[in-house]
């Protein structure tokens, strides 16, 4: 019987050693129910306001968690699209593309503003908007790029493509959430991600 694997986990403390107790006795008491942390996925990283914006990063959910700095010049969290999470989005966007291309327009495009809303709803947090745009322009190139391969004729040109868009009222890139993050001065953080199951 192969047991559940445990829900992704980020624990947040003010001093190293604390962090470092902590993950002691993680591991220990994961074994008692023969579990494993993923050693490649687990990690103990200063994540303090006082490093220079941008040195220390971490992917979670999804999200790069990194410290920037406002247009004031004060400190805070920032989340945008990790990198592999943007890349296998568009990979998945184009295999979708792909396998839908000769799908009726007036059935494709709902199908397409479903999951662009969908995207846009859990990617659309403050300071994301780049990640945001760079999706919404890589997804319409090769949306583009499948929709004239529909038959051997080119079927449109980029205003043409536009056009079409309107049309069908497709969702633009666009900020769903505004939450404000606070954190602490400094803080010690244990990412532990996917612990491996055994068999029983």
């Amino acid at each position: 019987m192969r047991l559940p694997r445990a829900t992704h986990l980020i624990c947040a403390f003010e001093y190293e050693r604390d962090a470092q107790s902590f993950f002691k006795a993680l591991e220990f008491r994961l074994e008692k129910f023969g579990l494993q942390l993923a050693a490649d996925k687990t990690r103990v990283i200063h994540f303090s306001r006082s490093n220079k914006p941008g040195s220390t990063r971490f992917d979670f959910l999804g999200f790069e968690f990194r410290w920037d700095t406002d247009r004031a010049g004060k400190p805070h969290v920032v989340r945008r699209t990790s990198r592999k999470k943007l890349r296998n989005s568009i990979a998945n966007f184009t295999q979708w593309c792909k396998q839908n291309r000769n799908v009726r327009l007036n059935l494709l495009f709902p199908q397409l503003n479903r999951k662009l809303r969908g995207y846009y709803n859990y990617y659309g947090v403050k300071g994301n908007s780049v990640g945001l745009q760079e999706f919404h322009s890589r997804a319409m190139e090769i949306l583009l790029k499948w929709l004239n391969r529909r038959s051997q004729r080119r079927s449109f040109n980029w205003q043409g493509f536009k056009d079409l868009l309107d049309h069908f009222n497709v969702p633009r890139p666009r900020i769903t959430d505004k939450p404000r993050l606070k954190t602490s001065a400094g803080v010690w953080q244990r990412v532990a991600t996917r612990p491996s199951a055994s068999r029983a």
